[in-house]
């Protein structure tokens, strides 16, 4: 690893602490540093701030951290599998699989009340499960026809299809749900790292934590998978174990972080193009790593812009990821030389 990268690295870290600290003391009660860094260290003098930080601006935090991380690392793994510029969860459906996971598990409650148990951390994991299912579901499909149409733009018209079909069935679902649960559903899916609590994020973070370690382990498989799956094979590559297990890591992180967050766009596009363009690398020894920090960093700073001081109103973080990524999807789009170019570098 040369000076360049090594330094990069070092520059990113430093910037997701920067970022981290500034999130905690960011929003409608501004947090001196020292209440920040006191409560972190379990020295906070003040309650009233002890009590924000640990129930509130830490737990958010927090969650804009691993979510960065996890939805940018997706992001990489359907680019790597699909050999796709513009792969990422939300335009290839997998976001609304998610989301219909979600729909059938909170929405159904409303409409057969015997099918669902207990509330608490049954409720927890269940959102889970129903969201990771939901994004299998939709990746496997994906991934038949990808196997079947080798041309990027079908499997992106696929992919778009799919959503639609996603969004049809939750409008089902809502137009025979109450108007409490409508709500709750409505604001999960502006997308939001709010909302966490400790409670939940001891399932998210685990959760998350394995896929990614899972996904550090997959460097060498993903370069090969990159230059084409007969090259793959020509090296000792396992092409259909491969895929299957990107396709479980990446409905792993992407249903987990979904079920809690709502579906986040254009994150899981525009990182991995970052991570190229700044790391100048296409090597996934290096992309991996660089992508888990460059996401975190940039969710942190969305969460960040979401919220001004003083002010009683919270932006939908989708609404800050999409300024971010859709740019980033245009700038591809113009630079690739066809369409079948794989990627920039």
């Amino acid at each position: 690893m040369n000076l360049r990268i090594t330094l990069l690295f070092f520059l990113i870290s430093l910037g997701i602490l920067l970022a981290f600290s500034i999130d905690i003391m960011w929003g409608k009660i501004s947090v001196p540093a020292s209440e920040v860094w006191a409560s972190l260290l379990g020295r906070a003098e003040d309650d009233t701030f002890g009590y924000v930080i640990q129930n509130f601006r830490l737990p958010k935090a927090l969650t804009a951290l691993f979510a960065g991380a996890g939805i940018a690392t997706a992001g990489l793994q359907m680019q790597s599998l699909f050999r796709n510029p513009l792969a990422d969860t939300s335009i290839l459906g997998i976001n609304s699989g998610a989301g219909v996971g979600v729909a059938i598990y909170t929405m159904a409650f409303t409409i057969f009340p015997s099918m669902l148990g207990s509330a608490g951390v049954i409720n927890n994991w269940g959102v889970i499960i129903s969201a990771c299912l939901g994004s299998m579901a939709v990746l496997l499909m994906i991934s038949i026809v990808a196997s079947r149409l080798h041309d990027i733009v079908s499997v992106l018209i696929v992919g778009v299809m799919v959503g639609f079909l996603a969004s049809s069935i939750i409008s089902i679902l809502q137009f025979f749900s109450d108007e409490e649960t409508l709500k709750t559903y409505l604001l999960w899916s502006f997308g939001s790292v709010s909302g966490t609590t400790w409670r939940q994020l001891s399932l998210m973070l685990p959760v998350v934590g394995v896929g990614l370690f899972l996904s550090l382990l997959m460097p060498k498989q993903m370069n090969a998978l990159a230059l084409g799956e007969n090259y793959a094979r020509s090296v000792g590559t396992n092409v259909r174990l491969v895929r299957i297990a990107l396709v479980c890591i990446t409905s792993l992180i992407t249903g987990c972080i979904t079920a809690f967050t709502g579906p986040i766009a254009f994150l899981g596009m525009a990182v991995p193009h970052f991570a190229r363009m700044a790391f100048g690398t296409a090597d996934h020894r290096i992309l991996i790593p660089a992508t888990m920090l460059s996401g975190s960093l940039l969710l942190l700073l969305c969460d960040i812009f979401t919220q001004m001081p003083g002010q009683q109103f919270v932006l939908p973080i989708n609404a800050i990821t999409s300024l971010i990524g859709a740019p980033v999807v245009i700038l591809v789009v113009m630079n690739s030389r066809s369409k079948r170019q794989i990627f920039g570098s």
